[in-house]
């Protein structure tokens, strides 16, 4: 059973997050909110954790898993970005924008796109994400809890529990998330292509849709 650890959205209770923490970095897998939808994350390092996160969500290694970051700094160290991805970066972060980049030798071999050595990296703007993220001291692993075989993601943190209850090892319930996913722009070309139109508007940022 998942342990599960209800907090405020904007004033988590710490002792709670510091459990959640401990658990993530044994090896757990975890539920929590971010500024989109809920999420499931792991331990970066771990690659029985990383192996069963992509079982849970029912997708294969060419499916880019995400890096939570605390920052632009923090994202650096995993992805090369030169100054025309930066600027667009400092625009879009934080947010619910996810980037394609091109992975450093920071980022496990297994981790990024087999292909195409690219990784999904993003900085949440969520209160519980960030203090998380802060006490593990290192980006999470994750990808948007959209169950196998849906289409939208899974907002209510009491629904996860009934779902996922055997499967994950922490539920964070800090209230209802927004039900879409983060907008998905790859960088890793000439020029910033959107993947994936989400709750970021990639007009801001200067990026035609259709």
């Amino acid at each position: 059973m998942a342990q599960y650890f209800e907090v405020h959205p904007e004033n988590p209770q710490q002792r709670f997050l510091k459990q959640a923490a401990q658990i993530i970095h044994a090896g757990g897998i975890a539920a929590i909110p971010t500024d989109s939808s809920y999420a499931l994350v792991c331990h970066l390092d771990d690659k029985a954790a990383a192996e069963s996160l992509r079982r849970i969500r029912g997708v294969d290694d060419k499916h880019h898993l995400t890096l939570l970051c605390r920052d632009l700094s923090e994202l650096a160290s995993y992805a090369r970005v030169d100054n025309r991805q930066y600027r667009l970066l400092k625009l879009a972060t934080p947010g619910p924008f996810t980037f394609i980049l091109e992975a450093t030798k920071e980022v496990p071999r297994r981790l990024s796109h087999p292909s195409r050595r690219t990784i999904g990296l993003r900085v949440p703007e969520h209160r519980v994400t960030q203090d998380l993220l802060e006490l593990l001291g290192q980006p999470l692993l994750a990808t948007t809890l959209i169950p196998p075989g849906e289409d939208e993601p899974l907002n209510d943190a009491r629904d996860i529990a009934e779902r996922y209850d055997r499967q994950l090892q922490v539920i964070v319930d800090a209230g209802a998330c927004s039900r879409e996913a983060t907008t998905v722009i790859d960088l890793s070309g000439d020029e910033a292509h959107l993947v994936r139109q989400g709750r970021g508007d990639p007009r801001a940022l200067g990026i035609l849709t259709d």
